[in-house]
């Protein structure tokens, strides 16, 4: 699994803004697609292509155009995950949209999918996981487990914060799932731990709740 902070003066600038509580809803969510946009730049360096002819006003000469056939993949987790959508299909307004929704059952602590807008068949789709907190790594393991079952092998998750926990947690995950798994993954920072609730600290609170106005 590859994971990488991505360590740029814009993208700290717009985590201040989420990480304070001051920051309105309405700012909230145009701060979180502006730092998903930042971070899906590099999230896509490996996105597929090919180059193609291109006739400018002067001569022919040669191009880059993202692969269409397969298309790839965006999946926002149920709901915060939403709230990142417009920032990824900023970056690639061509690739298609799925929905997963994933909660655990309280007493067995198994995986529920209670939404699922995916194709059946991932086989050769590049998949870009969208959800804002990699707290525990529960739900971002259980959405690649997901895809897996569905014959993904190339996923890149993209969230804004991460804990150490989470991330070793999913490192491990990543590593019994084979080498066939190309797991990339993407965040804004990685902050200090989880607290006793199971946040991230210094964290930003809830996403969803802030993303969608449930908020003291």
């Amino acid at each position: 699994m590859r994971f990488e902070v991505i360590d740029h003066p814009l993208v700290a600038h717009k985590l201040r803004l989420l990480r304070s509580k001051s920051t309105p809803t309405e700012i909230f969510r145009v701060v979180t697609n502006e730092v998903v946009a930042l971070l899906a730049y590099e999230a896509t360096r490996n996105v597929h292509f090919e180059i193609v002819d291109v006739e400018t006003p002067i001569c022919m000469t040669k191009g880059v155009h993202l692969s269409t056939n397969p298309r790839p993949i965006i999946v926002p987790v149920l709901r915060a995950g939403l709230g990142m959508l417009d920032g990824m299909i900023h970056s690639m307004p061509m690739a298609e949209v799925g929905f997963l929704g994933i909660r655990r059952n309280e007493e067995t602590l198994e995986p529920i999918t209670y939404a699922n807008r995916l194709p059946d068949d991932l086989t050769g789709r590049q998949c870009y996981i969208i959800d804002p907190m990699l707290a525990t790594g529960g739900t971002l393991i259980d959405t690649v487990n997901y895809l897996v079952e569905r014959g993904a092998t190339d996923m890149t998750a993209i969230c804004i914060l991460a804990a150490p926990e989470g991330v070793e947690t999913l490192r491990i995950a990543a590593k019994n799932l084979g080498d066939k798994l190309k797991l990339d993954v993407f965040v804004a920072a990685l902050d200090e731990n989880l607290n006793e609730h199971g946040y991230i600290v210094p964290g930003l609170g809830d996403a969803g709740d802030r993303l969608y106005g449930f908020v003291d």
